[in-house]
């Protein structure tokens, strides 16, 4: 576990532990928890748009399958005569 110091306004510190108290019924560790969970759903939502960005290049991108040089009909693809 880590311990971290960090400066926040005055006014967003009052406001969070007010709903992080009452969310969490004020237990032991409260505030903790909440910052936890916060920092793991920021995590999570930054790795889901690095996907996205990834799969969006990707499908802009396209992919070359090759060119069909076959001269190949529906007959004789299936050895029809």
């Amino acid at each position: 576990m880590a311990t971290i110091t960090v400066n926040v306004d005055d006014e967003v510190y009052e406001r969070f532990r007010r709903i992080a108290a009452k969310e969490r019924n004020g237990k032991k560790g409260f505030l903790g928890d909440a910052i936890t969970d916060n920092m793991k759903k920021y995590v999570r939502e930054k790795e889901q748009d690095s996907i996205k960005k990834r799969l969006l290049y990707r499908i802009r991108k396209g992919y070359k399958l090759g060119v069909w040089k076959g001269g190949f009909d529906r007959d004789a693809l299936y050895d029809r005569h």
